[in-house]
C-alpha cells in the first residue's frame, strides 16, 4: 500500500505528534508498505531520509512550533514523481491539511485526519481566534473520509463538537521492548542521588502544558520532602520562568534539567523517575503518560481529555480531580509513602496499562482501516457530496477577516509594525 502523510511539524523536532508519525511510519515500513511523509523544511533537517519530501517553509513562525509553506504551486506533484498514494493521512486541519484535502481530491483517494491536538488550546486567548480554530478543525473532519482520534474521551469531544464523519480511536503505539532495565545508569550520570524520590516531567515546557501550575507544585512538594528531586527532560519557552522558580525557592540543588532527549537515554530517563507528574488539560492521548507506564512509572495528572483514559486513581497512579497545588501535593505524597512492595505493584500496573499501547496492535489497527476504505468510492465522491469547494472558498473568505481581525488586536497592543508578520500559530495559512 502506498501511503502519504502530511504533517506541519516533522523530526528533528521531538513531540507527542512527530514521534508519532515517525513509529507508525517505522512500522508500515516493517510491513512492507511506501510510506512518504512531507513536512516543512528546517534548518537542521537530516540531510539523508527514506522518501521524506521536504517543503520549503518559514520556521518557527512568531515563536511557535509550526512552520509555514511558502506559496508552492504545482510542487507537490514533481516532488511526488511516480508515487500514487492510496491513502492520504492528514496530520493538521491547516496548513499542509489543506494541501492533503486537494491532494485526495485529485488523486481520487481516501483522506484520512488523525485529530492529534486541542488547537483552540495551543492559540492564546483570543475568543474569536479559538472559536475560528476549532470551527475549522471541526469542517475538516466532516470533509475527510475517516477520522482518527488517540482516545475516547476526544472521540467522545469531536462528536459533540459537530464531527459527522466516522471516527477509529488509534492511540500511538509503543515498542514495548525497549523499557526495559533499570534506573541506575540514568541516576549515575545526571548525579542524582540513589535514594532520591524522582518526579518527573518529559516534554514541552510551554504555557499550554499548564507548566506554571507543575513548577509550583513540584516546587512546594519539594520544599516538604528533602530528600525529593525534580527532573525535568525537554524545552521550551517556560523553562527560564521554571529556572527563576526554582531559584527563588532556593531549590536549585533538587532540580535536575536534563535538556531534550531521544531514543535509550529518553527511556533511561523514564525509568530514572519514580512518579511523572503531569498537569497539561490540552492533550488529546498523551503518548509521554504511555512512556511513563512502559518504563514502570506511575504517573499523578489532572483529570483531563487524554490522561483520564490512561491513569486509573489508586491503581497506576492518582487523578487529580480539580487543579489544585495542595491535592496535587498530596497525590505525589501518596506515592511517596507506598512501601517498596506497594510501589512494585503500581509499576507493575502501569506495565499492565502500557500493554495496551503496542506499537504492534496500533498500526495493525490503522491498516485494516486504511484497507477498509480504500473499498470506498474515495475523497472526491465525499467532496462533491460535501460541497467541498464552498467549504475552501468559506475558509479563504474567513481567513481574510480573521487576517485583518488579528492585525488590527497587534497593532492595537504592540503599535503598527509592516515588518512583523502575524502569529501562524494562531491561525491557517493563506490559500492558494
Amino acid at each position: 500500500m502506498n501511503i502519504l502523510m502530511m504533517t506541519n511539524t516533522y523530526l528533528p523536532l521531538v513531540g507527542g505528534l512527530e514521534r508519532s508519525i515517525e513509529s507508525f511510519t517505522k512500522e508500515y515500513r516493517k510491513r512492507g508498505h511506501r510510506v512518504v511523509i512531507v513536512a516543512p523544511e528546517y534548518d537542521n533537517s537530516p540531510k539523508h531520509e527514506l522518501d521524506v519530501i521536504r517543503v520549503p517553509a518559514l520556521q518557527n513562525f512568531y515563536g511557535s512550533k509550526f512552520s509555514v509553506k511558502f506559496p508552492i504551486a504545482g510542487f507537490f506533484m514533481e516532488a511526488l514523481g511516480d508515487f500514487n498514494p492510496d491513502i492520504i493521512h492528514a496530520h493538521h486541519p491547516f496548513l499542509m491539511g489543506d494541501t492533503a484535502l486537494r491532494l485526495a481530491y485529485d488523486h481520487k483517494v481516501p483522506l484520512i485526519f488523525t485529530h492529534h491536538s486541542l488547537y483552540e488550546e495551543n492559540v492564546g486567548n483570543s475568543e474569536t481566534v479559538k472559536r475560528f480554530v476549532l470551527e475549522l478543525a471541526t469542517g475538516y473532519a466532516n470533509h475527510c473520509d475517516h477520522v482518527i482520534a488517540p482516545s475516547e474521551s476526544v472521540a467522545e469531544m469531536l462528536k459533540a463538537r459537530g464531527v459527522e464523519t466516522q471516527i477509529t480511536v488509534i492511540p500511538t503505539g509503543l515498542q514495548l521492548n525497549q523499557y526495559k532495565g533499570g534506573a541506575g545508569k540514568f541516576r549515575e550520570r545526571a548525579k542524582i542521588p540513589k535514594d532520591a524520590f524522582v518526579v518527573g516531567y518529559v516534554g514541552r515546557f510551554s504555557p499550554e502544558k499548564n507548566m506554571p501550575f507543575l513548577t509550583r507544585a513540584a516546587a512546594s512538594f519539594l520544599k516538604r520532602e528533602s530528600r525529593a528531586v525534580f527532573l525535568a527532560v525537554g524545552s521550551g519557552p517556560s523553562e527560564a520562568e521554571l529556572l527563576k522558580y526554582f531559584k527563588k525557592q532556593k531549590l536549585e540543588g533538587q532540580m535536575f534539567l536534563a535538556g531534550e532527549l531521544t531514543g535509550e537515554k529518553l527511556i533511561e530517563a523514564f525509568q530514572a523517575i519514580d512518579v511523572f507528574a503531569f498537569s497539561s488539560r490540552s492533550e488529546t492521548q498523551g503518548m509521554v503518560l504511555n512512556e511513563a507506564m512502559a518504563a514502570g512509572t506511575p504517573v499523578v495528572g489532572l483529570d483531563a481529555p487524554g490522561v483520564r483514559d490512561i491513569v486509573r486513581d489508586k491503581v497506576n497512579g492518582r487523578l487529580v480531580a480539580h487543579e489544585s497545588e495542595e491535592e496535587f501535593i498530596k497525590a505525589l505524597n501518596w506515592v511517596l509513602q507506598h512501601t517498596p512492595a506497594e510501589r512494585r505493584k503500581l509499576s507493575a500496573e502501569a506495565k499492565k496499562t502500557a500493554m495496551q499501547f503496542s506499537m504492534q496492535r496500533c498500526a495493525g489497527k490503522a491498516l485494516s482501516l486504511y484497507e477498509s476504505l480504500q473499498t470506498a468510492k474515495g475523497f472526491q465522491g465525499k467532496a462533491e457530496e460535501k460541497d467541498w469547494f464552498p467549504f475552501m472558498q468559506r475558509a479563504e473568505a474567513e481567513w481574510d477577516l480573521l487576517c485583518n481581525f488579528t492585525k488590527a488586536a497587534m497593532d492595537a497592543a504592540f503599535g503598527s509594525n509592516e515588518d512583523t508578520p502575524m502569529p501562524a500559530s494562531a491561525v491557517p495559512e493563506k490559500r492558494p
